[in-house]
């Protein structure tokens, strides 16, 4: 199960992630048992039953869940485990993967956990960010649950939750985000995550975004590039060709966005979600710092 077909990740890489989580792991599961006790430790740390699934099968079953969202019952059968040992394990340690954050290139000590550090590394390096918006389709609510409509994407006339991603010039995800029902609007979702509060305290940030974001070009012109607006029918051709022609060199500079949107779905669960929606915020994160660190690493 740690070949790299199942966990999406190279043994290597697997070591070394598997080092990084244990020591939060530990933490974790002592704070755990002390809420439980309700005082401290009175047998030395390593008394009593061992666990019944080792820490590093446990992110393995983790890995190989977020990879193929394979049933829990089924991965437990490969495991000789009940279905709540693999349960918990997931529970364990995909929220340790999604604090993880996003691998910067040539930094491999910092890690991007907001919108205002990916503004801080790019005011610094000289980045120039492409923002877009991206979803993945949910299971519906159930029917008379309050806010039932606004999963319903008018784009993809689906239930979906929707996320922003920002990248630089090679592709590389720096960080997703702003996780909102799939009804909002893509500039509207990037807004109430405080990108304009960011865009004026680093004014040497530029960004390049798609028609979504046309608002946000509108309010700051000088640091937020989107698509010249379609002249009219009846404008002259020389208008028409010179709209086509900054049109493709504008998308030329943004669209490696998509592959730093594509990549991540290559992980079933950002294909279509069937887990509960209350995990898929995590579960998006966790992949997504996965990728980061393969893209950091090219």
């Amino acid at each position: 199960m740690s070949h790299r077909i199942c966990t999406g990740i190279s043994r290597r890489r697997l070591d070394k992630l598997t080092a990084e989580l244990a020591p939060a792991w530990v933490a974790q599961q002592e704070s755990r048992l002390r809420a439980r006790r309700g005082r401290d430790r009175v047998r030395a740390e390593g008394a009593g039953p061992d666990h019944e699934l080792p820490f590093s099968d446990r992110v393995i079953a983790t890995l190989v869940v977020l990879r193929f969202q394979l049933p829990h019952a089924a991965l437990a059968v490969f495991y000789g485990v009940h279905r709540s040992t693999i349960t918990r394990a997931v529970g364990e340690i995909r929220p340790l993967l999604a604090a993880r954050g996003f691998a910067v290139p040539g930094k491999p000590g910092l890690r991007l956990r907001t919108l205002a550090d990916v503004f801080a590394y790019a005011a610094a390096e000289g980045v120039t960010l492409r923002i877009d918006g991206t979803e993945v389709q949910v299971r519906r609510p159930a029917a008379g649950r309050p806010g039932r409509r606004a999963f319903v994407s008018g784009k993809k006339k689906q239930n979906t939750i929707k996320s922003t991603a920002v990248s630089d010039g090679a592709g590389r995800l720096l960080w997703q985000g702003a996780f909102r029902p799939g009804r909002m609007h893509d500039v509207t979702a990037v807004r109430t995550e405080g990108i304009e509060d960011l865009l004026r305290a680093h004014p040497d940030v530029a960004t390049e975004v798609d028609t979504g974001y046309q608002g946000l070009a509108r309010d700051f012109p000088a640091q937020v590039s989107a698509p010249p607006k379609k002249p009219g029918q009846d404008a002259p051709a020389e208008e028409t060709a010179r709209w086509e022609q900054r049109r493709h060199q504008q998308s030329s500079q943004r669209i490696c966005i998509e592959h730093a949107i594509a990549e991540p779905k290559q992980w079933r669960p950002l294909q279509r979600y069937l887990g509960r929606r209350e995990h898929f915020q995590e579960t998006a994160l966790a992949i997504a710092g996965l990728v980061s660190d393969r893209a950091a690493a090219r």
